[in-house]
């Protein structure tokens, strides 16, 4: 049973403004999803106080990061009503950007039976964002079209229901992708849907892709320009696959298995290069062909493997963080907390550090935001960082409180702390970031 619960009293009185303005954050990891911080005008180091705060406002749990447009800021949440049963009730919320107030709220049951227990807390994917439009998708796979102004269904899919979806251990972690008229989601349906394209204003379906043999995984499909043409890049746990976003066609595959579909690091395309990586599938740098849709594994992940664990860290293999490429260098945090340079070309190691996290720790989390020469850093321990990453060497220039982690996972960490895995957004001077409890806006403005 769907609930919606409207505020419509609280709505802004001069109406919606439907063009994105160009310090919006509107999806995962901005615009394009790129990772990049265009404004300026921004601090260049934190105050020993702490950076200002806007507001904070009280939400609930989940992992999904938070989007921002047209003045409001989206996130999903969850609770569980009753703490022996695996019912939830998941949620989208509008807040006012400027003030935090709760604008609307829209609610749906789920039940997360058969997730993994102890991350079975909350939706994964952030909010997409286009036009009127924000594009949701719950845990379980409930994908809604609400409307931007009041949170009212346009339309909504349940993925198991609708395409037989086998819900993966972890939950449905792949955001929407908006592509011209299409709305494009990794959904792991039968028969062959493993991607599939709807129509974003009505959700009818326009085309599915690849065979639903493995699940979808947990990675965030995206849009490159190679060859001469656009290229929809959905990384799985069997392939790394190129379609055209039109119709669906296959370009090229290149066979990349994940063990255990565990994939959440966003393909990181920079060029003619596109690079993946995962704890538990090693990681592949493909090397683009220039005229013709077509890809080659340029090097791979390979060297000295793990004791415990057997997998190999001699390259960079994430568990949740997305490297960057900066220049001829990769640089990103693999699965035990280090920092590591790899050479764009061989992937050699050139240097690797402990000191952004502050520990050798399993499924160790950063976030990496590219600013002008330098990184906006969030670790998964509350941190955010100032820092300068080059073939020289990792460079802190400042360190603040961002939010406290909230999560707890004890194994996650030796110390036992807790963790915070949510990207947070950038936008208009400002960031805003969750935890398990609340939401908080906090000024980057260099004259706050």
């Amino acid at each position: 049973m769907r609930r919606a619960v409207s505020w419509a009293a609280v709505l802004c009185a001069c109406g919606l403004v439907q063009v994105l303005q160009a310090n919006d954050w509107p999806e995962w990891r901005g615009a394009g999803r790129l990772g990049v911080l265009r404004e300026t005008g921004l601090v260049e180091t934190f105050p020993e106080e702490g950076l200002p705060v806007s507001w904070r406002t009280p939400i609930h749990s989940g992992y999904s990061g938070p989007a921002v447009a047209d003045g409001r800021v989206f996130i999903t949440d969850a609770r569980r009503p009753d703490p022996r049963s695996t019912a939830v009730v998941e949620r989208a919320l509008a807040l006012d950007e400027q003030t935090g107030e709760v604008l609307w709220a829209h609610e749906w049951a789920a039940d997360y039976a058969g997730l993994q227990l102890v991350y079975a807390i909350g939706p994964r994917a952030t909010p997409t964002v286009d036009e009127d439009r924000v594009y949701v998708l719950g845990a379980m796979g409930h994908l809604l079209a609400l409307r931007v102004e009041d949170g009212l269904v346009l339309w909504q899919k349940n993925f198991p229901d609708d395409f037989n979806t086998a819900v993966p251990s972890w939950g449905m972690a792949g955001a929407p992708l908006v592509d011209g008229d299409r709305l494009i989601c990794l959904v792991g349906g039968e028969p062959d849907a493993k991607v599939m394209a709807f129509d974003k204003r009505t959700g009818q379906e326009l085309w599915r892709a690849l065979s639903s043999d493995w699940e979808p995984g947990y990675s965030q499909p995206i849009i490159i320009e190679a060859g001469g043409v656009r290229q929809l890049i959905a990384w799985h746990p069997r392939d790394i696959s190129s379609l055209n976003p039109e119709t669906g066609e296959v370009y090229w595959e290149v066979r990349h298995i994940v063990d255990m579909g565990i994939n959440p690091a966003t393909a990181v395309p920079s060029g003619e290069h596109l690079f993946v990586t995962s704890q538990y599938g090693g990681a592949r740098m493909l090397l683009l062909d220039k005229t013709t849709p077509s890809a080659r594994v340029l090097w791979e992940g390979v060297g000295e493997s793990d004791p415990e664990y057997g997998f190999d860290f001699n390259t960079l293999n994430s568990v949740i963080s997305t490297p960057v490429i900066d220049g001829a260098h990769v640089y990103g945090v693999d699965g035990h907390g280090v920092l590591r340079c790899l050479e764009l070309e061989t992937g050699r190691r050139v240097w690797e550090t402990e000191a952004l996290i502050g520990e050798s720790t399993n499924w160790a989390t950063a976030f990496f935001v590219r600013h002008e020469g330098r990184y906006f850093i969030n670790t998964d321990t509350g941190d955010l960082v100032i820092a300068e990453l080059s073939p020289d060497g990792y460079r802190e220039i400042s360190r603040t409180r961002l939010i406290e982690p909230t999560h707890p996972y004890v194994r996650r960490r030796q110390s036992g702390a807790a963790v915070n895995w949510s990207h947070p957004a950038y936008a208009n001077s400002h960031i805003v970031a969750r935890n398990d409890h609340e939401m908080v806006r906090l000024s980057l403005a260099q004259d706050d």
